[in-house]
């Protein structure tokens, strides 16, 4: 154990809010004291103790601050800078405004397992800055879990093999099965997927159904402020243990593992058995925190730092997201 991360600051500048957090969580919470929040010019006047606090706590949840995407836009820009596109994708969602975007349009009665955004990728955001405009009825939370925290609670073999070989992700691209590769590199263009591919490390062939890749990436991240190491990778969400039993079966009848919409191995290309995926998922299920949104809430997470996933829901839900910061050998 690498010991407790530091509680974050009683109060963020010269605001009268309490900022409240527990090592456990990596959620530090602002309220605002009265009505709603200059959200732009407070992210902008704060931004210097919001990096510290991202950088040590890993996340802040803000009330009644942002009620559409102009403002996350905007807030999110005045704190992390350039905003992202979301390129090399796995999961389908919507540009709402300049790079601001649903989060991932899954049916509402799924759970999205915990993940770091873009882990797979040769690039990743920083940062990333969720606002909850519509609330669900029920359910549709964004759950947390301190991805240091996660490390910690893994098998120490686990941890040294996913350390020492890293992760091997394949992709089988065709149409009907998950996304086509037209909509995950966003271009009708079979030049600009192959130079995108060369220039990020990734392995492609054009296939009768449409496109294979397979690349590798590290496992784990150090946080360059603690020096602890961060679980940083999606292998639980490419792995075909995550899967629904049924529709593992029936895919697994008609293609072979490397042609399964998405897969996972270690980074030497053996395989990563459903035991220790089932001790990874285990492992952030145990660390996860999740808080009910409210109309108007602002997360910013350290994406190094903190994974998230979203819960089941009913009615209406919607939640917005825009990501910043270059990490990864894309910088």
């Amino acid at each position: 154990m690498n010991g407790p991360v530091p509680a974050p600051p009683a109060v963020l500048g010269d605001c009268r809010g309490r900022l409240d957090g527990t090592s456990l969580t990596a959620l530090a919470v602002y309220e605002p004291d009265t009505g709603d929040l200059d959200a732009v010019r407070w992210a902008t006047d704060h931004r210097a103790r919001l990096m510290e606090i991202l950088a040590v706590h890993g996340a802040v949840l803000v009330r009644r601050a942002v009620y559409d995407a102009e403002t996350l836009n905007a807030v999110a820009a005045a704190v992390g800078g350039e905003l992202l596109t979301y390129t090399e994708r796995s999961t389908p969602r919507s540009q709402v405004s300049g790079n601001v975007y649903t989060s991932t349009e899954y049916p509402a009665n799924q759970t999205i397992v915990q993940h770091n955004e873009s882990a797979y990728s040769a690039g990743y955001p920083l940062w990333l800055f969720f606002a909850s405009t519509v609330p669900a009825e029920t359910g549709g939370e964004t759950p947390l879990a301190d991805s240091r925290s996660v490390v910690d609670e893994l098998p120490a073999d686990l941890v040294a093999r996913f350390r020492d070989k890293g992760v091997l992700y394949t992709r089988a691209y065709r149409e009907g099965m998950g996304l086509t590769w037209q909509e995950s590199f966003q271009t009708e263009d079979r030049h600009q997927v192959e130079e995108y591919c060369r220039e990020h490390g990734i392995e492609y062939t054009w296939t009768d159904d449409g496109l294979r890749t397979r690349h590798r990436r590290p496992a784990l991240v150090t946080d360059p402020v603690s020096g602890r190491e961060s679980w940083f990778n999606q292998a639980h969400l490419f792995h075909t243990s995550n899967l629904p039993p049924a529709t593992r079966e029936a895919l697994s009848e008609m293609f072979d593992e490397e042609d399964m919409p998405r897969s996972a191995y270690y980074g030497d290309g053996t395989p990563i058995t459903d035991e220790d995926m089932d001790l990874i998922r285990a492992a952030l299920e145990k660390c996860v925190h999740a808080f009910p949104w409210e109309r108007g809430d602002l997360l910013m997470v350290n994406n190094l730092l903190v994974s998230h996933g979203r819960r089941p829901y009913t009615g209406q839900r919607q939640t917005l997201v825009a990501m910043a910061g270059k990490g990864g050998d894309d910088r």
